[in-house]
């Protein structure tokens, strides 16, 4: 759920343009590239996540129990993983986020906190 958050968050709020520039930009400073990250992994971490949902659900009928143990390991290593990655975002948001100019948001701070937010709650429940 928190990374469904994060990714709506950037999504539906995470770019902006300015009055007199159609272009778009990220909210985070300019930096397209903490939008990017934000988005993937929260994308991902959503697939992963229905992945290993299904995965929990078919695992009573595994008799294998090499192939449990490299699920189980696959669970492991994917969520050790994952963990490093939110903290990485965010302090990656956080950083760019106090770099970002009160008079470059018009709309959306709220949700770029929201995003940083989710992403470090996120670090916990990986």
């Amino acid at each position: 759920v928190f990374a469904l958050i994060v990714f709506a968050c950037l999504v539906g709020d995470g770019y902006m343009s300015r009055p007199e520039d159609p272009q778009l930009y990220c909210i985070f400073n300019h930096n397209e590239d903490a939008c990017r990250y934000g988005i993937g992994i929260g994308v991902l971490a959503f697939l992963a996540c229905i992945f290993f949902f299904m995965v929990d659900v078919y695992f009573p009928q595994i008799s294998n129990t090499t192939d449990r143990k490299y699920l189980v390991l696959a669970d492991l290593g994917f969520s050790g993983l994952w963990t490093f990655l939110w903290f990485i975002g965010f302090c990656f948001l956080t950083n760019q986020w106090s770099w970002t100019r009160a008079e470059d948001v018009y709309i959306g701070a709220d949700s770029a906190r929201a995003a940083i937010t989710f992403s470090f709650f996120s670090i916990f429940s990986w």
